[in-house]
């Protein structure tokens, strides 16, 4: 009998499983993969930094495209902002919260490229035809 990596312990798990949206009851295809093995397969491609296809099946995470598609429904859903949250919320009512140091990422921002261009003036029939008067 092979047991499975516990990567998510019960802690954890118990603050994020609230977080989760609900399974649509009528979904179609095979009963879904449960949510906790799926985010350990997640968790595995992201620590072991392998590709999803290369997941193994053994330890019973789905396949690689079903952690990809539960992450992705799960990133749409909002869930890890939240989660962030929690936890933050959770370390500054411990007073374990360190604020004297910050990194900011602005990965997520879109930066303009060039210098601005002044805007373009529209000329118009009525000052074309002044000018030639």
């Amino acid at each position: 009998m092979t047991t499975r990596p516990r990567i998510v312990d019960d802690g954890l798990w118990a603050r994020i499983e609230p977080l989760l949206p609900p399974w649509p009851d009528r979904s179609p295809g095979p009963k879904p993969v449960d949510d906790r093995l799926c985010l350990q397969g997640i968790l595995y491609v992201l620590h072991q930094d392998i590709a999803w296809q290369l997941l193994p099946r053994e330890p019973g995470f789905g396949s690689g495209q079903t952690c990809w598609r539960r992450l992705d429904r799960w990133q749409k859903a909002g869930v890890f902002e939240q989660l962030h949250h929690v936890l933050l919320a959770e370390l500054n009512a411990a007073g374990e919260l360190d604020r004297s140091r910050a990194c900011v990422d602005g990965s997520h921002v879109r930066a303009e490229k060039g210098e601005p261009r002044p805007a373009r003036r529209r000329s118009t029939g009525a000052r074309r035809a002044a000018n030639t008067t």
